[in-house]
């Protein structure tokens, strides 16, 4: 089997590779990247340690994808911040998150190649979930159980109402998933949609706008000031997230029974048990990390923000036995013994 992974140096991409390549001894595994994200450049040695084959290459440019047919594309390439475009330039967004990915779902039809698109929970339109009714506890907004159909505290269904404004990077990640839906029906393309929560662990270079439990590992490692952004500056908004080696484990899954997820288009998150507030997350990176840093306060909320997302992942509970096995404490500390092994590397990395 040859899998190709765009975006293969990024965070997910990286991590994916390096277990498919350990898991499926004999599946010649292949990363492409135009190293674009900071950070990207330190994974190059760690793929090539674990026989990852790493290609250049640029997904608004078809010219540069690897030649020769691979029976499996995982698209992993994206700018991933809910803030890109807000400076009045859209054009890399546009460029690498939809046009890149009709150029990947161009390659996978011609190569007859099995497809897994990774999409994210900010598909869902900003207004649908801001407007439901949510309550304030002593370390985190909680949502109530009635209001918005396809929101409860357990978190949001596939069923919401999708019609609305959901950023600029949601409207590029939630337009290649109507994309994929046609190739399918179009071309017979066998493809998978998982709609990401907040994946984190080692290897991701965490900021502002993306990577929130990695930024904050960091900040505590490194004594780097940290600030509570939005909704009053309390830190009580709220995410779920889901260990990368989770992740990994269910594409896997998926790989070795394509068939039975071919159309699959949901949520794929660590769900309410796994969730925590920013002022939560700082209290575990005190405890697990063992070091403190300056917690500043910035009250005014960021457009396109969210005061709570968690997914609620009872549909894919339906489709696998799978689930996550990591809660957000693990999350924490094996990014922290990643950044303590990594100390002199990381230190520098902005």
């Amino acid at each position: 089997m040859k899998i190709l992974i765009t975006g293969g140096a990024g965070f997910i991409g990286s991590n994916l590779a390096i277990h498919l390549r350990h898991a499926l001894a004999d599946a010649v595994i292949v990363c492409m990247d135009n190293l674009y994200r900071r950070g990207s450049e330190l994974t190059l040695a760690r793929l090539r340690e674990n026989g990852v084959v790493f290609h250049w290459g640029d997904v608004r440019d078809p010219s540069s994808f690897p030649t020769g047919g691979f029976d499996c594309m995982i698209e992993c390439s994206a700018e991933p911040s809910v803030l890109a475009g807000q400076d009045g330039d859209p054009n890399y967004l546009i460029q690498t998150n939809f046009i890149g990915a009709f150029h990947c779902l161009e390659k996978a039809r011609q190569w007859k190649s099995g497809f897994i698109f990774l999409s994210t929970s900010r598909v869902y339109p900003i207004d649908a979930l801001e407007s439901h009714p949510w309550r304030e506890h002593e370390t985190r907004f909680v949502w109530e159980d009635e209001g918005t159909v396809g929101v409860t505290r357990q978190g949001v269904q596939e069923i919401v109402d999708m019609t609305g404004p959901r950023s600029l990077y949601g409207f590029t990640k939630y337009t290649v998933e109507q994309l994929v839906a046609e190739y399918r029906a179009a071309y017979g393309l066998k493809a998978i949609v998982n709609r990401c929560g907040v994946v984190a662990g080692p290897w991701q270079f965490g900021k502002v706008d993306q990577g929130v439990a990695a930024l904050w590992v960091l900040g505590h490692y490194f004594g780097r000031p940290l600030s509570y952004i939005g909704f009053g500056g309390s830190g009580k908004q709220v995410r779920d997230f889901l260990h990368i080696d989770d992740l990994c484990r269910l594409i896997e899954k998926q790989i070795a029974a394509s068939d039975q997820w071919d159309g699959w288009v949901g949520n794929v998150a660590g769900g309410s048990e796994n969730s925590a507030s920013l002022c939560e997350l700082t209290a575990l990176c005190q405890e697990v990390i063992g070091r403190k840093t300056s917690i500043g306060k910035s009250p005014a909320t960021r457009p396109n923000d969210l005061r709570i997302f968690i997914a609620d992942c009872t549909r894919l509970y339906r489709q696998t036995s799978w689930r996550p096995l990591h809660n957000v404490v693990k999350i924490v500390a094996d990014t922290g013994e990643w950044v303590a092994k990594n100390e002199a590397a990381l230190r520098n990395v902005n």
